[in-house]
């Protein structure tokens, strides 16, 4: 599951990537727009500068905005910056990979054969999804060329 942290990011890097090349945004100003404790965001967005995904500006006409163009930043980057590995489990981490105690046979584990299936899926469009196609998908949606769909 998506952490608090995480979501918050992506909200507030989605509000930064429709804004960017207009200048920094500031944090009062993401907190009211996209209702997200200021302190919490602060934090975050702290986080996210330390690991160069965005830039800040002090003083008059300061903010953050993004390190680099929205097309080349990706939701599972921003997932990884702030909640670590995407993995469900992890005997199927790359980045922090740990044998499960009780597990006899990592091979023949069925609960990790399929979370590796649900860690590849959900690393693939994280991956593959970057804040511009966010906002593409997002537009598409407003202005009623595509609807959400969810496969059950």
């Amino acid at each position: 599951m998506l952490s608090k942290k995480s979501k918050y990011a992506l909200k507030a890097m989605m509000v930064l990537a429709k804004e960017y090349g207009q200048g920094p945004v500031l944090i009062s100003d993401l907190a009211q727009r996209e209702a997200i404790p200021r302190k919490f965001l602060e934090l975050i967005l702290l986080e996210l500068k330390n690991q160069g995904l965005l830039q800040s500006k002090k003083g008059k006409g300061g903010g953050y905005f993004l390190g680099r163009d929205p097309q080349l930043i990706s939701v599972g980057h921003i997932v990884r910056v702030l909640d670590g590995p995407i993995a469900p489990l992890p005997c199927v981490s790359k980045m922090a990979y740990m044998r499960c105690r009780e597990c006899r046979d990592e091979r023949t584990c069925g609960i990790r054969i399929v979370m590796k299936e649900v860690r590849d899926a959900t690393a693939k469009i994280m991956d593959s999804t970057s804040l511009a196609d966010m906002l593409k998908q997002v537009e598409a949606v407003v202005n009623g060329k595509e609807s959400l769909s969810f496969a059950i």
